[in-house]
Parts: C-alpha cells; structure tokens; sequence
C-alpha cells in the first residue's frame, strides 16, 4: 500500500480544497481496506456502497473514499444510497466479504461545531476559509487514532451482483447520437431512442 502522504497529496488534488472531511474519508476507506486485507482497486475487485447523500460535507467525505479505496464512478464500482449518513461500506467483490466503517456520531456532532463549519453556515466557499482554521483541524485528523473517529464492523459476507459489459452501440433513430444498446429503448412505432430521447416523445 502507498504511503499516507502520498495518498493525501493525491486526494487534495482531486477533491479541489483543504477541508476536514475529506481526509475522514480517506482515512476511512484505507481502515476499511486493511480491515479486508486488500489492495486499491485497479479494475472492479472492490465495490463501495455509500450511505452519503447530497448538499452537506458528505461529498468531501466521499472524495476520500474514492481516493484511497479507487472505487470510482468511472469504473461503475461505486453507488450512493443517499442515506445522508457519514458511512460506507467497502466489498470485496472476489471474496464476497465487506466491512461497513461510519463516523462515530459523538465524534461527527462535535465536527460540526468547529469553527469551519460555522464558516460555512455563513456562506464562506471552503477554499476561501482561512487556513489558520482550516490546517489545526486537518492536522487533528490526521493524527487521531481511528478507535477516536471510526466505527469498524466486523467482516461480514456479501456479493456484488456482476454486470456484463457491453461494447456495442447504435444510434439512436431520433437524435442520431450513439448510444450503448442495453440503453435503447423502442418506441411504439419500432424506432430505437437513446433515453432523452423516448422521454421526450412520452411527453409529447
């Protein structure tokens, strides 16, 4: 496995901004892969299911997941439930085994009474919070030993479903565009619609 700092210089320039939640995730996801025993998905070897939702510091967290775990929208081996809670869990899709890592609630209640959150209840962009705030609270959680921050279920079993991959499209008789074949749609008169498409003539 690549050194810490790697992976975080790595998931500053991903994510975009220095915050706190990223590195909870991040730090997160490498705990849930020790926890299975396993390496950064190349391909599709691990699945994340995350429970984040949208519009709070979720997303920050879920960046760090995606960095150390290397489950990617990209590569289809990532879904987000949209729970709106601060966890996730990591499988590992050869084994059929998984470990479910959460925030604990004392620790992410008192996260949210830092001075960087009251920044952004004001509004203030994260990349505008001055760093005087932002490095203390960072380098806190670099630092914390991860029975203070995390919950580590047990290894349990679970399967992904497997997908087959499709290497075969067809332009869509309406807008012309290509479009995977497993995505056509008929219309009633035989035409084959990309989705936007067949939406559009549903709403006619």
């Amino acid at each position: 496995m690549k050194e810490f700092d790697e992976y975080f210089n790595v998931a500053l320039e991903f994510h975009g901004h220095k915050c706190p939640a990223m590195p909870m995730g991040l730090r997160a996801g490498l705990a849930a892969m020790r926890a299975l025993g396993v390496e950064r998905s190349k391909d599709k070897e691990l699945f994340v299911e995350a429970e984040t939702g949208r519009g709070h510091a979720a997303g920050c967290f879920l960046d760090g997941i995606m960095t150390a775990t290397g489950c990617t929208y990209g590569k289809a081996n990532i879904q987000k439930l949209y729970y709106s809670k601060m966890a996730f869990t990591l499988i590992d899709s050869k084994a059929g085994k998984a470990v479910r890592v959460s925030l604990k609630p004392d620790f992410f209640e008192k996260a949210l009474n830092s001075p960087f959150v009251a920044e952004r209840k004001k509004g203030v962009p994260p990349q505008d919070i001055p760093p005087e705030i932002t490095g203390p609270l960072v380098k806190k959680i670099l630092g914390l030993p991860e029975s203070e921050f995390l919950n580590i279920s047990e290894v349990f079993r679970k399967d992904v479903k497997k997908g087959s991959p499709n290497f075969h499209v067809r332009r869509c008789d309406k807008c012309g565009e290509a479009v995977f074949t497993d995505k056509l749609i008929i219309a009633l008169d035989g035409r084959k619609l990309c989705i936007p498409c067949a939406e559009k003539e549903k709403n006619k």
